[in-house]
């Protein structure tokens, strides 16, 4: 989605790089979408807030550069 709004640039091949590099998919659970529903609306995007309940609840740190996330209670780290 962010790619086909101009916001994200990705390379043709990034399945194949994601695999060669063992990173592994993590699933949208319902408590994820829960949490997601609860968290202030620092961010507007929805999508951005998904990533946040994700990273709180699965101890994940966010690779970004939108500096909106980090009003979150969530790691980051510059990209």
């Amino acid at each position: 989605m962010k790619v086909s709004v101009g916001k994200l640039r990705m390379p043709t091949d990034l399945v194949d790089q994601l695999r060669q590099k063992r990173f592994t998919p993590l699933a949208v659970t319902i408590e994820h979408g829960l949490r997601a529903g609860e968290l202030p609306t620092h961010h507007k995007d929805p999508f951005d807030r998904l990533l946040v309940a994700q990273a709180q609840l699965e101890s994940l740190t966010i690779v970004t550069r939108d500096p909106q996330i980090a009003l979150y209670d969530v790691e980051t780290v510059a990209a």
